[in-house]
């Protein structure tokens, strides 16, 4: 039978929710700034209610399990739980940076690998590399983080086809000197996540609403006095 879920992401500014009915997708997104846990349950509702459906009519709920914003998975970790728990449902994670990939690659269809880089504040960035086969995607490298010096090495010694996302923006510098396909305006909300958790579940990747966690990678959040003020010197935030 085909997959049918309820997807969540608030792992950016961008709050989006998504149904995956079969092959079909409806996403609707908002940009919200920091209300996401205000915003993101009437979303949900208003969905359910142009499609004429409830939680307990999925197979499965899926969230944007990270990197991005600590609040923001915390929010889309604890709503997806809240929302599996009452209506008897497993729970699919799916990765930000690989929605991104799979985002990027259906606009670039000759790409072989895709590098998704995201701005991850503090003059970092969250970072994955993909493998891409048709619309099967393949993680080469895991997500991890990186400095501006450090994203421009692993670039030139990976060599994809294709970088894709907003770390592009962040660090220009390093995506003057990058030979290859740039994607900086390239993002991923809940139907690209929907699309992904439809694949996993369909191929087991569905837990217990209790063993679903965010993907922080990063465990330090904050910038010290010194760091902050460095950083406002280069006009960064």
């Amino acid at each position: 039978m085909p997959t049918t879920l309820l997807a969540i992401d608030t792992a950016t500014d961008v709050c989006s929710v998504a149904l995956a009915l079969g092959e079909r997708i409806i996403e609707h997104a908002e940009a919200v700034g920091q209300r996401h846990s205000e915003r993101i349950l009437p979303m949900v509702q208003a969905l359910l209610r142009e499609a004429q459906l409830q939680p307990r009519d999925f197979d499965a709920i899926a969230f944007g399990s990270g990197p991005g914003a600590f609040t923001g998975l915390r929010i889309a970790c604890g709503i997806a739980q809240g929302l599996a728990f009452g209506a008897g449902l497993p729970l699919v994670a799916v990765g930000n940076l690989e929605a991104l990939a799979l985002a990027a690659s259906e606009e670039a269809p000759g790409a072989r690998s895709v590098l998704a880089a995201v701005d991850a504040r503090m003059q970092q960035a969250y970072w994955a590399l993909y493998g891409i086969d048709g619309a099967c995607l393949a993680e080469i490298c895991a997500p991890a983080l990186a400095s501006a010096a450090e994203l421009a090495e692993i670039c030139r010694l990976r060599a994809p086809d294709l970088v894709a996302g907003s770390a592009l923006k962040s660090f220009p510098d390093v995506a003057a000197g990058l030979a290859c396909a740039l994607a900086p305006a390239a993002c991923a909300g809940a139907g690209s996540i929907a699309r992904l958790a439809a694949k996993k579940f369909a191929a087991g990747g569905a837990v217990p609403a209790e063993f679903a966690a965010p993907l922080y990678v990063r465990d330090r959040v904050a910038l010290t006095i010194d760091e902050r003020r460095a950083l406002a010197a280069t006009g960064r935030t």
